[in-house]
C-alpha cells in the first residue's frame, strides 16, 4: 500500500473535525461546485467562445453552395446631344463545381477547430472547479484560523487578568503583567488579520461560485477519485487531459490547411447563370462554365503551402509541450499532496505535545517554578501548531483535487455533481449545416 493510502485514515479523520456546529444549510464542496458550473461568468464566457467557432462549420460550408446576387443597373449616355436611356434587372448565379478539394478540407479545418474548442471548453471547466476548491478550502482554513485566534485571545485575556491579580497582591512584578498585556494586543492584532484575509477569501469564492459563503463544511480527501499510483496519474494526464487533446485536433486542423492551400495548384470549375430582363422587355439568358488551370501566382500559392507546412510542424511540437506540461503539473500536485498529509501528521504530533507542555507549564507557574513569559510561548506554541494543521489540510485538499485536474478527472460526471451538464454537441448541429438566418439558435 502507497504512503498516500496509509495515511488517508488519519487525515480523513482530521478533515472532518469541525470546530463549531454547523448549521443544517452547510454547503458542501460538491454543491459549491455545481454553483461554480452553473453561474461562473469566466465559463459561460467560454461556452460563448465555443459556439461562435461552431459557426466556422456553417462559414467553411458555404463554399459548397450557390452565390446568388440581384443586380440593377441604369444607363443615361449622351452622343451629340443626343440623349439614350436604358435600364436592366437581373439575376445570377455562380456555383462552384470544384475547387481542388479546398472546400472540403476547409470544412474538415473547422471541424477539428469545433473539437479542440470542446477540450479546450472542458480544460476551463476543470479549471473553474479547481479554483472552487481553492477557495472552498482557502474560507476553511481561514475561518479556522479566525476560531483559534479568538481563542487565544480569550487565553491571553485570562493570563492578564490573572498577571494582574498575582501583581495586586505582590506575587508578580510589572514586567509580568506588561507582557501579558503586549501578548494580548499582538493577539488582537493578529486576529484583525486573520478576519481581514477571511474576508477577502470570501470575496474570491464568491466572485468565483456565484454566493457568498454560509456554513461551509469540512472537506474529506477524495480518496475514491484519486489515481493508485503516480505512474497512473501520469499516464492518464497525458493521455486524456483536455490540454493534450486539444492540441492533437490542432495538428489535424493544421494538417487539412496544409492540404487546403496544396488544392490552389489544381484546376477549379465554376458555372455562371444568369438572366437579365432589359427595356421592352427583351429578356436574355445565360449559363456559362468557367474552367481554370493556375499556371504561376506569382510564388504567392507556394509560400502559403510551406508556410502550413511550418505551422503544422509548430502543431506537432506542442503537442509534446503539452504533455511535458501535464506530466510536470501531475508530479508536482502528487508530491504536494504526499507532502501536506505528512505534515499534517507531524502537526497532529506537535500540537498533542505543545498542549501537554502549557498544560504543564501553566501548572508550574502556579507554584513558582515558571514565568509568565514561559506561559506566553507555550501558548504561542500551540497556536502555531493549530494553524499550521489548517493550512496543511488546506494543502492536502487543494493538491488531492489538483492531481484529479491534472489527469483530467476533474469534471461534474467524474465527481457526481447534481447539475445540468452543458452540451456543446447541441448547438453545434444546430448551426453547422444552416443555409440563411441572422438569429443565433437561442433566438437572439
Amino acid at each position: 500500500m502507497s504512503f498516500v493510502k496509509k495515511s488517508f485514515v488519519c487525515v480523513a479523520v482530521v478533515s472532518m473535525m469541525a470546530l463549531v456546529p454547523q448549521p443544517v444549510s452547510a454547503e458542501t464542496i460538491y454543491q459549491a461546485m455545481a454553483k461554480a458550473y452553473e453561474n461562473n461568468p469566466d465559463l459561460n464566457a467560454a461556452r460563448a467562445g465555443l459556439r461562435a467557432t461552431d459557426e466556422g462549420v456553417a462559414i467553411a460550408k458555404s463554399g459548397y453552395r450557390p452565390y446568388v446576387v440581384a443586380e440593377a443597373t441604369a444607363t443615361s449616355s449622351n452622343t451629340e446631344n443626343y440623349t439614350t436611356n436604358s435600364a436592366s434587372i437581373g439575376v445570377s448565379i455562380t456555383q462552384t463545381l470544384f475547387d481542388g478539394f479546398q472546400t472540403r478540407n476547409i470544412v474538415r479545418a473547422a471541424e477539428a477547430a469545433v473539437f479542440a474548442g470542446r477540450e479546450n471548453l472542458r480544460g476551463t471547466e476543470i479549471d473553474i472547479l479547481l479554483a472552487t476548491v481553492q477557495a472552498y478550502a482557502n474560507v476553511n482554513r481561514d475561518n479556522q484560523i479566525v476560531v483559534y485566534r479568538k481563542q487565544n485571545i480569550a487565553f491571553l485575556q485570562e493570563q492578564f487578568s490573572a498577571a494582574r491579580a498575582r501583581f495586586d497582591v505582590g506575587e508578580s512584578t510589572r514586567t509580568d503583567v506588561s507582557l501579558a498585556e503586549a501578548e494580548l494586543a499582538g493577539a488582537k492584532a493578529s486576529l484583525t488579520a486573520a478576519v481581514a484575509q477571511a474576508k477577502s477569501s470570501a470575496a474570491v469564492y464568491a466572485q468565483i461560485v456565484g454566493s457568498v459563503p454560509k456554513g461551509l463544511k469540512s472537506v474529506p480527501l477524495p480518496q475514491k477519485l484519486l489515481p493508485g499510483t503516480l505512474d497512473k496519474a501520469v499516464a492518464q494526464g497525458t493521455a486524456e487531459h483536455p490540454t493534450v487533446l486539444a492540441a492533437l485536433f490542432g495538428v489535424d486542423a493544421a494538417g487539412y490547411q496544409v492540404k487546403e492551400r496544396e488544392g490552389a495548384f489544381l484546376p477549379g470549375v465554376k458555372v455562371v447563370g444568369s438572366v437579365y430582363e432589359a427595356d421592352g422587355g427583351i429578356t436574355t439568358g445565360q449559363v456559362q462554365a468557367k474552367v481554370t488551370v493556375p499556371l504561376y501566382q506569382g510564388g504567392f500559392a507556394s509560400a502559403t503551402v510551406r508556410e502550413a507546412k511550418e505551422q503544422l510542424g509548430q502543431k506537432r511540437i506542442l503537442v509534446d509541450s503539452a504533455r511535458r506540461a501535464i506530466e510536470q503539473s501531475v508530479v508536482s500536485s502528487w508530491t504536494q499532496m504526499e507532502a501536506a498529509i505528512a505534515t499534517i501528521s507531524a502537526n497532529k504530533a506537535q500540537l498533542s505535545a505543545a498542549n501537554l507542555a502549557l498544560n504543564g507549564v501553566v501548572e508550574e507557574r502556579r507554584v513558582g517554578q515558571r514565568t509568565t513569559l514561559d506561559v506566553l510561548n507555550a501558548q504561542q506554541t500551540v497556536l502555531t501548531a493549530k494553524e499550521a494543521i489548517s493550512q496543511s489540510e488546506r494543502n492536502a485538499i487543494v493538491a488531492s483535487y489538483s492531481v484529479i485536474a491534472s489527469t483530467g478527472k476533474l469534471t461534474i460526471d467524474r465527481l457526481g455533481l447534481h447539475v445540468a451538464n452543458y452540451q456543446p454537441e447541441i448547438h453545434y448541429e444546430a448551426t453547422k449545416d444552416r443555409w440563411y438566418g441572422l438569429r443565433t439558435v437561442d433566438g437572439r
